[in-house]
């Protein structure tokens, strides 16, 4: 981005904006820039709170003339030698003077030594300028500018890092700013006394707590192994192939990074638990992706800048698994929404469709769905995903598996039950269905004081009408539609298939 910067600056165009929240990195990047051009460039920034001050000055140095936006742009417009012109959180002050002032800057720079740069967290372009601006998104710290930043705090504590503790302290931080790196390194240090590869868990504790604060993106803890669902065999083993698929061995290799898997089938068949409990097997961060949460109607263009936001954070801590829960209803309707909001469902479907098929960064896409038909067809084209898995309702011999699960998490001894009668009961049952049977027959076990027996939970079964039933219509429907054209879940199945094929 730095050289796209430096490139369009050289280039002279008039006008362009950068959207990033670290304000001081930007213009420290800014001003290498300056300095470095032919002739040189001399830099100013303008702030509502300080008016138009050139770069270096005390920043409680006030030029209350500059402080209107259209006088700062004039002044800007009048000057003479070359300059870079910073302008920070310009958009809450557009109106029709502010757009003509700017509209003004680009006719008479052009030709010029002078650029004005937009810098704000939020992209907002008011039309009259979209056909002028060049827009670039400022990246969060890399690896080396981490590094930079841990060897500024390594000076004041007492020990001495190894190369492979170090790489650990790096990563960890990853997709956080440089003003926060440096605060969880702090605390790293203030909590144990000295940076050591102990101290990692503190830097994603506090990590998680920083990413969530932008409300769209998730960090989900994990505690559930794959062992812990039961069946799906041929899913698990798929994923235990790609246990070390983002390894450099992998690259050196020949290997192509996953990109992602879709994963559909019956509510309540252990899809979300499969997408959570392969974050533990691969060993990676696991991010959650709330689509409710990036539209937001406020400002015209804020869900596209929020999804763009939560993507570019998932591709600086990658490699790194995006789980995106029940997408057929983030995307319902997505191809179509122009008469319901404006086109803002279409536009934030395009972006993330073209970032899925063009992204290099190793983020997997997880995503599970309920209603194949609710999902618009480009998600299903062959490049979108590098697998779509259908998880059906659970066999026999899958139930049983599922019982044992559940009951072992709630007693150690689970002799005295008798699984392959409780699976014979429970048929048509999904996964959840069998957990809830056995929670409902130890809430009546314990309001007699009494220990839950098999009776307690064939009677919680019966009185249970599963979702196989109640859907049956739909449950079909998609079964139907899996069989000629997702992977099955379930060994046996897979199997079933492949000796018919």
């Amino acid at each position: 981005m730095r050289e796209e910067l430096k490139v369009l600056v050289k280039a002279q165009y008039p006008l362009i904006y950068l959207v990033t929240p670290e304000e001081e990195r930007a213009e420290q990047a800014i001003s290498v820039i300056a300095q470095a051009e032919r002739p040189q460039r001399r830099m100013y920034v303008w702030t509502v709170t300080h008016g138009l001050v050139e770069y270096g000055q005390p920043r409680h140095v006030a030029h209350n003339s500059t402080m209107s936006p259209e006088v700062a742009i004039q002044a800007a417009n009048r000057e003479k030698d070359p300059a870079i012109f910073v302008f920070k959180d310009l958009p809450p002050f557009y109106s029709p003077q502010v757009i003509r002032c700017l509209r003004d800057v680009i006719a008479n720079f052009k030709g010029t030594l002078k650029t004005i740069v937009l810098m704000s967290p939020v992209q907002q372009i008011p039309v009259e300028l979209e056909k002028d601006i060049v827009v670039l998104d400022f990246p969060l710290p890399s690896i080396a500018e981490l590094d930079e930043v841990l060897s500024e705090q390594l000076p004041h504590s007492n020990n001495r890092l190894t190369a492979e503790i170090r790489e650990k302290l790096l990563k960890a931080a990853l997709g956080l700013t440089r003003d926060e790196t440096e605060k969880v390194y702090q605390k790293a240090k203030v909590t144990a006394g000295q940076l050591t590869e102990s101290e990692v868990s503190i830097i994603l504790s506090e990590k998680k707590q920083l990413i969530r604060r932008n409300g769209i993106l998730e960090f989900i803890d994990v505690d559930e192994t794959l062992e812990s669902v039961g069946g799906l065999e041929e899913l698990k083993h798929w994923l235990r192939q790609r246990s070390y698929a983002f390894t450099e061995r992998a690259r050196a290799y020949g290997l192509p990074q996953p990109k992602g898997m879709l994963i559909l089938g019956v509510p309540g068949c252990g899809k979300s638990l499969i997408a959570k409990t392969t974050s533990l097997l691969w060993g990676l961060p696991l991010l959650r992706l709330d689509m409710g949460r990036v539209y937001d109607g406020s400002t015209v263009g804020r869900s596209e800048a929020n999804l763009r936001a939560a993507l570019r954070t998932a591709e600086s801590i990658s490699p790194a698994i995006l789980f995106i829960d029940e997408m057929d209803k983030a995307f319902a309707g997505g191809a179509g929404s122009a008469d319901s909001d404006g086109g803002t469902s279409s536009r934030i479907f395009g972006s993330f469709l073209t970032w899925m098929q063009d992204k290099s960064s190793p983020v997997f896409v997880m995503a599970t769905a309920n209603r194949v038909e609710r999902l618009p067809g480009e998600f299903l084209r062959k490049g979108r995903f590098d697998e779509i898995f259908f998880v059906d309702l659970p066999t026999h011999a899958e139930r049983e598996d599922i019982f044992k699960i559940h009951l072992s998490k709630r007693r150690h001894e689970i002799d005295r039950f008798d699984v392959e009668q409780l699976a014979n009961v429970c048929d048509g049952f999904s996964g959840a269905e069998i957990e809830q049977a056995i929670i409902a027959a130890m809430y009546e076990a314990f309001a007699q004081d009494r220990e839950f027996t098999q009776l307690d939970i064939i009677a919680a079964s019966r009185a249970t009408i599963p979702l196989s039933k109640t859907m049956t219509e739909q449950v079909t429907a998609l079964r139907e539609w899996a069989r000629q054209r997702a992977r099955p879940a379930a060994a046996s199945v897979a199997e079933y298939q492949r000796l018919e094929f």
